[in-house]
């Protein structure tokens, strides 16, 4: 079975998941493509041979569209993830699942009511295969119980455009997904310290910044953001327990000696660290529509819960308070008993 993919927005993310879902993935077909600007859904839609569409819903209504990949602008994410729902078609949305958690919850409450899961979120470091390991340790008890982790997220340069409160919804998210599910257990407050702020950045911007946050568990997690580091894309995830220590290896990379050096090349963007992470977090989307099941990637609930975090964690930067997630009780559809 092929299965019929439509696509709205056709920035660069959508671009790219349209050659990957053309040239990569096996299984998938992109039939369909709008965006607000129509010459971008044109530029977008031509090397698949995809039609253009006037509009979300109207792709979202149409019969040669069986499932829906959403990249637009995030905050008409629910608008479009809501329509899909409506129409029973399966769903992928970009990160985030919505920029509010009313949002989200109008989400996971029409998924419910559905009565099976059709939304998977675009949180792409599940498919890493060092997260992967590191979760299979876990799991298996290789560190006993985790106790602490301590993470780093780190770019070279951002953009003016660039604010601190973006280290937290933009940034820090991934980690904040990856972490709920690398140590299955809930975050339940967050707290933010800004240290001595490097010149590299533009002078509106707080950065670096850490980030503490709390687990249900009573695991501890540090988290440096630091978005003008100048020497390249690292990111770094160690998890230190009770018996033993498991850490997130770096990116392959020849070893070079030369001029009296030994020196490794250090990444400068995502793209590069997490291609392959996407290509999978793909093949097994389709995969799992091609057989006719649940998507088994990240949920609507992972959704909300990320964005009730993030949105806590700037509430910290703010405030300098400790600050609770007060996240609802879970849906027995994500695996909850409410």
């Amino acid at each position: 079975m092929t299965v019929r993919v439509g696509v709205i927005g056709a920035g660069w993310i959508g671009k790219e998941h349209i050659r990957r879902l053309t040239h990569t993935v096996t299984g998938a077909r992109v039939t369909a493509v709008t965006d607000i600007d129509a010459a971008r859904a044109e530029e977008a839609a031509a090397p698949a041979g995809a039609r253009v569409l006037p509009d979300g819903a109207a792709l979202i209504a149409a019969d040669d569209v069986d499932a829906v990949l959403v990249t637009s602008w995030g905050p008409t994410h629910a608008e479009h993830v809501l329509n899909a729902i409506a129409a029973g078609k399966p769903v992928f949305c970009e990160k985030p699942l919505a920029t509010t958690a009313e949002d989200c919850l109008k989400i996971i409450e029409a998924e419910t009511a559905h009565g099976r899961r059709l939304v998977q979120v675009g949180f792409m470091r599940r498919y890493d295969a060092g997260y992967r390991q590191m979760k299979q340790v876990i799991d298996a008890g290789g560190i006993g119980e985790p106790l602490i982790v301590h993470c780093a997220h780190r770019n070279p340069t951002v953009p003016e455009s660039y604010t601190s409160a973006m280290a937290a919804l933009d940034t820090a998210v991934h980690e904040v997904d990856v972490l709920r599910w690398l140590l299955d257990d809930e975050i339940v407050s967050t707290q933010v310290v800004t240290p001595r702020a490097t010149s590299k950045r533009f002078a509106h911007l707080k950065d670096p910044q850490i980030m503490l946050f709390e687990t249900a568990k009573g695991v501890r997690i540090d988290l440096e953001v630091f978005v003008n580091c100048q020497y390249g894309y690292d990111i770094q995830c160690e998890a230190v327990g009770e018996e033993g220590l498991v850490r997130l290896p770096d990116p392959s990379s020849v070893a070079v000696r030369t001029a009296g050096q030994h020196s490794t090349t250090v990444l400068t963007d995502w793209v590069g660290r997490f291609a392959d992470a996407f290509d999978t977090e793909f093949r097994e989307w389709i995969a799992n529509l091609a057989a006719g099941t649940e998507p088994t990637g990240p949920s609507a609930w992972d959704g909300y819960a990320a964005t009730v975090i993030t949105s806590a964690t700037v509430e910290a930067l703010e405030s300098g308070r400790v600050v609770a997630t007060d996240l609802k009780p879970r849906p027995t559809l994500y695996g909850g008993t409410a």
